[in-house]
């Protein structure tokens, strides 16, 4: 999808397309005033409240969005696309096109790159359950008597959320701009009333109040910082939606919209802090101009927490489906659940174990000031991974000067790293968490890349080549029969081990056999009119290319359907499919290998719990003939 959704002309379109971005691209940064001053001033490290410390943060939390969000990810890195999508892995892309890099280096970027794919799965956990307990908190405004209950609505709202994403979010999606937009609306109004009542807040916008608070006040700063950046978390989603709204969509959304009114919700509690101290226990809430509308207010802040909650669930289905594609997830169950939009998928399997992982970090810690220390290092992390994807795109993609690049990665390094120090000190509070998660994440991806490595390597080698077996039927081979042999292969260019294997039990060949060769290229769609490319060989052998984007729909039938147009015609009911069943067989620990023996155990394991190739490319089971051998990893 391009990035520019709507024409430049077209200010219909673009002000349809900023509307539905903000129920999809702003649900989590916009959720983030539940609890950002909250835990600022009444968190785990709470700073004293005075005219000096508010006006400080409000200061730190304006320039936070400005330079983190609005110039960061707003105007420069969603510049940064790859045919329009967006995204860490889409970044990755770019970044991998470096010329005369180094294998080193390339592997280094990639590393990079999926260290912050997988650090994206912490996101996914930690966001539900803080966002949805935030808002449910609120019930304890309403009445302390409700405190004993917000923990199981908490968890029967966020089962209800999960259990729901069988049935996709075509049918309510539509209703997610215009109640997010209601709900900006609200924060700004929220906010206004408090600014009215205590306007000498708004001279926070001046950064010498965030400076003066940073030098005179180090410690209490610094540790101030990691709980700043909660204003900030859902900045990377900006980028990461990029391809469903366009870049312009969403900087308008932003500095239009959600920018103002959201900030201003901010210098609002801030207001209210300085005028009543006591309300620091739950500032968002007593912004609420008398009690009757606190509740109205909790049912809207609930809603709009699922929603957040919706967008970070939907982009963990993304990740994983563009994972699978790139070769580094094993192939599992994926449900398209709209026939029109290719985005809107369910991965059962991921859906599960997220809703498993939300409900034990809900029970483990409690409350959304306990989440908060878990909150924010797998995100300032992932924005420092983004911010040294982007340094090498703009100085080897754009080519820009090494001053200019320098001093593009020198700045928002400088700002991520300050963020993100600050967010290591929660580490033991609950911070290990979402890095533990994410670690894991990166390991299971990369020991199947690297399996999935091996084992391409091994065959490669076992592979007798083509030419020379077609050759050799010139003098003799043997019976060819009536049909059509289609064999999966990831080496064109040598003999598919099923073929052999069929030729060897079987002793017969088809009379026409097509090699086919599936590429998942990083660019996230490839045209239709791009997607086969045909060969044809001697002694009735065709070699077939198709070629998917990563976020394409792998339909292999579909593919051969378009063969016809390139001379090859399939009838399905006279065509059989060949699939090779690797068995891995894990070597002996004495045995050396380039790969660890507890990888080889691991990559085994996730090898036998795959999905097959016939689920995955939609293939006729009907029509599959499956031949298995065992290969050891060397």
């Amino acid at each position: 999808m391009s990035a520019e959704v709507a024409p430049h002309g077209d200010k219909s379109g673009l002000a349809a397309t900023a509307l539905a971005a903000m129920g999809v691209v702003f649900g989590d940064i916009g959720t983030s005033p539940l609890y950002t001053m909250k835990e600022v001033f009444g968190g785990h490290h709470p700073l004293p409240i005075n005219a000096d410390s508010v006006l400080g943060i409000l200061s730190l939390v304006f320039w936070a969005l400005t330079v983190t969000v609005s110039l960061k990810y707003v105007v420069f890195i969603t510049r940064a696309d790859n045919k329009g999508e967006g995204g860490i892995m889409a970044l990755t892309a770019l970044a991998l096109r470096t010329a005369n890099a180094s294998p080193r280096v390339l592997w280094a970027m990639s590393a990079l790159g999926i260290f912050g794919a997988a650090l994206f799965y912490g996101d996914a956990v930690i966001t539900p359950a803080m966002s949805v307990l935030a808002a449910v908190e609120g019930m304890e405004v309403v009445t302390p008597s409700l405190e004993p209950y917000v923990l199981p609505v908490t968890i029967a709202i966020l089962v209800v959320l999960f259990v729901f994403q069988r049935h996709g979010t075509a049918a309510v999606g539509a209703l997610f701009g215009p109640l997010m937009l209601f709900w900006f609306v609200c924060l700004g109004a929220l906010g206004l009333w408090q600014v009215i009542q205590h306007p000498s807040v708004l001279l926070a916008i001046n950064p010498w109040y965030a400076l003066r608070f940073i030098f005179e006040h180090q410690g209490m700063a610094f540790v101030a910082l990691g709980s700043v950046v909660l204003a900030i978390t859902g900045g990377e989603a900006l980028y990461a939606d990029m391809g469903h709204f366009g870049r312009r969509s969403i900087k308008w959304a932003w500095f239009a919209c959600v920018f103002p009114l959201l900030y201003l919700n901010y210098l609002g509690q801030g207001a209210l802090i300085l005028a009543d101290p006591t309300t620091v226990e739950n500032p968002f809430f007593l912004m609420a101009p008398s009690e009757i509308l606190r509740i109205p207010l909790v049912l809207l802040a609930t809603v709009a927490t699922v929603i957040a909650s919706q967008a970070v669930i939907s982009g963990a289905f993304s990740l994983t489906s563009q994972a699978m594609q790139l070769g580094y997830c094993p192939r599992i169950r994926v449900k398209f659940t709209s026939e029109r939009e290719k985005g809107q998928i369910y991965v059962p399997n991921i859906n599960w174990l997220l809703l498993a992982a939300v409900i034990v970090v809900v029970l483990g810690f409690r409350s959304s000031s306990n989440l908060a220390s878990a909150y924010g290092i797998a995100v300032t992390l992932t924005m420092m991974i983004d911010t040294i994807l982007a340094f090498v795109v703009v100085r080897a993609l754009w080519q820009w000067s090494w001053p200019r690049a320098a001093l593009f990665l020198v700045f928002f390094v400088v700002v991520d790293f300050a963020f993100f120090s600050a967010n290591v000190i929660k580490v033991f509070d609950g911070g290990w968490f979402p890095l533990a998660l994410g670690l894991s994440v990166f390991i299971l991806l990369s020991t199947w890349k690297r399996g999935r490595q091996l084992l391409y390597e091994k065959l490669a080698h076992d592979t007798i080549p083509l030419a020379a077996f077609i050759a050799s039927l010139e003098m003799g081979g043997p019976l060819r029969v009536d049909g059509t042999g289609v064999f999966l292969t990831a080496t064109p260019d040598g003999v598919p081990r099923a073929l052999l294997h069929n030729l060897y039990h079987n002793k017969v060949l088809h009379e026409r056999v097509v090699l086919l060769n599936v590429d998942v290229e990083d660019v996230p769609h490839v045209a239709e009119a791009e997607r086969v490319r045909v060969e044809a060989l001697p002694a009735g052998f065709h070699r077939v290319f198709v070629r998917y984007g990563f976020k394409d729909e792998a339909d292999l039938p579909r593919a051969m359907e378009l063969c016809a147009g390139h001379g090859l015609a399939f009838e399905m009911m006279e065509t059989s499919f060949f699939l090779g069943r690797e068995t891995i067989v894990t070597m002996p620990i004495a045995k050396r290998s380039r790969m660890a023996h507890w990888r080889q155990v691991l990559y085994t394991w996730m090898f036998r719990n795959a999905d097959p190739a016939t689920a995955f490319f939609k293939i006729p089971p009907n029509r599959v003939v499956e031949l298995g051998a065992q290969v050891e990893l060397s």
